[in-house]
């Protein structure tokens, strides 16, 4: 897959290759996600926390869109990928208000920001099925 600047998105890395940008942003806003969701739900329910943290680690594991992973456990179309990828923003966005001081949530909504505008050329193979044909 291509992304607007031209550059190739390699999805998952053999040994010694870097990933590119939008999926350093996207594991960032996963790890502040799975960090700020139990922190806001704890004081709430220790349970909704577990749960919370099982469902956004684990829905993408299970379920993701042959041609972008390297290892299909569920396959689903590329919208779901794109759908659990929008709730992973959302909820660390959300959750990080919830729990976290102004300054540590305004971080993490630029970075949700940037994230959103890192992925559009993933969203769009995603979106195309070009993922499941194997052209992304």
């Amino acid at each position: 897959m291509t992304h607007d600047s031209g550059t190739k998105a390699e999805g998952r890395m053999k040994g010694g290759e870097r990933a590119d940008i939008a999926s350093v942003l996207r594991f960032a806003t996963e790890l502040c996600a799975w960090v700020a969701a139990p922190w806001a739900l704890a004081p709430w329910s220790v349970g909704a926390a577990v749960a919370a943290v099982a469902l956004l680690i684990g829905l993408p594991t299970v379920f993701s869109t042959p041609g972008d992973k390297a290892h299909v456990i569920v396959a689903v179309p590329g919208a779901v990928t794109v759908a659990l990828v929008l709730l992973q923003l959302a909820v660390a966005v959300a959750a990080s208000w919830a729990a976290w001081p102004a300054w540590a949530a305004l971080a993490v909504t630029v970075l949700a920001t940037a994230c959103l505008w890192t992925e559009r050329g993933r969203w769009r193979g995603l979106l195309s099925g070009a993922a499941r044909t194997g052209e992304a």
